[in-house]
């Protein structure tokens, strides 16, 4: 004999039915869901897509839109190196969740952001380079809605100028400044100075201001996220020929009265070389830059951003975005 037992249903008018407890659905994979003999009518919960799904008597189709992961590379400006003796200036900020690749500053995967294609839209912003002038500049932030990696630290100026921190903080001055720290979970320090008219070398997404010798920049850190491995995020080299870190930092300027830096490489957030003595100028920084990965079942859409188009890679595709602010969506 077949039993209802319920805790409490009542009628109201209208014929409307109210229960105290919310309604549990039955629960079915894809494959367990097409392998039903459904009726017109029916409603279940896809756990493999993990949304309730309707049969109209012809196909199974979703009652609400299920959310779906993007993978992210998020860079900030780089920052200018130091004017007069400078040290070489910080990469930006470098976060990082695609599959197991790591972030700046030695740490883990960023986690992964949620998005629901349904032309919702999500902020964008790519952060510009430092400016080369006197005494420098930082980089600028970029971001991907909650995400904001954080803009490059300068360089030190002038004899015994502290380094400035950021994503990557920038080298010292010639002479015995402080150095620039990198921010946690983004980038890495500057390297001290020296007498002599030797500046630190940036910190880079991978490893300190330094590491590869006297002035030379941190280097940077390579991702996949395209398909195809390209490294970004290089500190500056200061002042003394400081070599630039390996993804686009620029290189430190000679030890010759106004000598100049080199400027990073767009796109990389690569930080700028240290200016030489007598008012050498520095190096700018690189300009940032914002990748997103995404199932190749979506498209995007963007506005107010410069970008590429739409390109494929495996089942997946992506978008590289080199400049402004504005939204994105994906349908």
């Amino acid at each position: 004999m077949s039993r209802l037992k319920v805790d409490n249903i009542e009628t109201r008018s209208g014929n409307n039915v109210a229960m105290d407890n919310s309604l549990q659905l039955k629960s079915y994979t894809t494959a367990e869901m097409n392998a039903l003999t459904a009726t017109a009518g029916d409603i279940i919960f896809n756990s493999t897509d993990g949304v309730p799904y309707f049969y109209n008597g012809t196909a199974w189709g979703e009652l609400a839109t299920a959310p779906t992961a993007i993978s992210y590379l998020v860079i900030a400006g780089g920052a200018s190196g130091g004017f007069n003796n400078g040290g070489g200036g910080g990469a930006g900020g470098y976060i990082n969740s695609y599959s197991t690749e790591t972030s700046g500053g030695a740490s883990s995967t960023a986690s992964t952001i949620n998005i629901l294609p349904d032309g919702t839209t999500y902020v964008v912003s790519v952060g510009g380079g430092g400016s080369q002038s006197n005494p420098g500049t930082n980089g600028n932030n970029s971001y991907f809605d909650t995400v904001t990696a954080t803009g490059g630290g300068r360089g030190g100026s002038g004899n015994n100028g502290a380094g400035v921190s950021g994503g990557s903080g920038g080298g010292a001055a010639a002479g015995s400044g402080a150095v620039g720290s990198g921010t946690p979970n983004q980038g890495s320090d500057g390297g001290t100075g020296a007498g002599g008219g030797i500046g630190g070398g940036g910190g880079g997404a991978s490893e300190d201001g330094n590491t590869d010798g006297s002035s030379a920049g941190g280097d940077g850190l390579t991702s996949s996220i395209t398909g195809s491995a390209i490294t970004r995020g290089g500190g500056g080299g200061g002042t003394n020929s400081g070599t630039g870190g390996t993804g686009g930092g620029g290189n430190g300027a000679a030890n010759s009265n106004g000598a100049s830096g080199s400027s990073a490489t767009a796109n990389t957030g690569g930080g700028g070389g240290g200016g030489g003595p007598y008012n050498g100028l520095a190096g700018n920084g690189g300009s940032g830059v914002v990748i997103l990965r995404y199932s190749s079942d979506y498209s995007i859409s963007t506005t107010g951003l410069t970008t590429g188009s739409e390109q494929t890679t495996g089942s997946d595709k992506y978008i590289v975005i080199t400049g402004g602010t504005g939204t994105v969506s994906w349908s």
